[in-house]
């Protein structure tokens, strides 16, 4: 596949495939998640002008929605959201490693979801 700045990426391997879905089902447990593929266009660097078309990975859970990026041969990005203008990112701009990836953006989620909690506690 080739982006509009002519670099190549190629699809998420079996493997990187495998860890993302084997973490989920650590996460939430086996069959809570099903990951979709699908190809974006995002600027790899924050710099670009251009958009690139490059392959992620995309799945639900609950009322979140996540998105890893796939931005180089074993370079990554991921993000969360609620609805289209509710994102959040793990301020780690690019991962090398697709666990370190998926890991990360739990671990912001789950941050973020017991903040939300005790807020909405405090409020009742």
């Amino acid at each position: 596949m080739a982006t509009k700045s002519n670099i190549k990426i190629k699809d998420f391997s079996e493997t990187d495939i495998w860890t993302v879905q084997q973490t989920l089902d650590e996460r939430w447990g086996k069959g809570e998640t099903e990951l979709q593929m699908a190809d974006v266009d995002v600027r790899l660097r924050s710099a670009d002008r251009d958009l690139s078309t490059c392959p992620a990975i995309f799945w639900e859970y609950d009322s979140s929605n996540f998105v890893i990026f796939k931005i180089g041969r074993s370079t990554y990005k991921t993000q969360f959201y609620y609805r289209g203008f509710d994102q959040y990112g793990t301020a780690v701009p690019s991962f090398d490693n697709i666990l370190d990836c998926v890991v990360t953006v739990l671990q912001v989620h789950a941050d973020l979801e017991r903040e939300r909690k005790l807020n909405d506690e405090k409020q009742d």
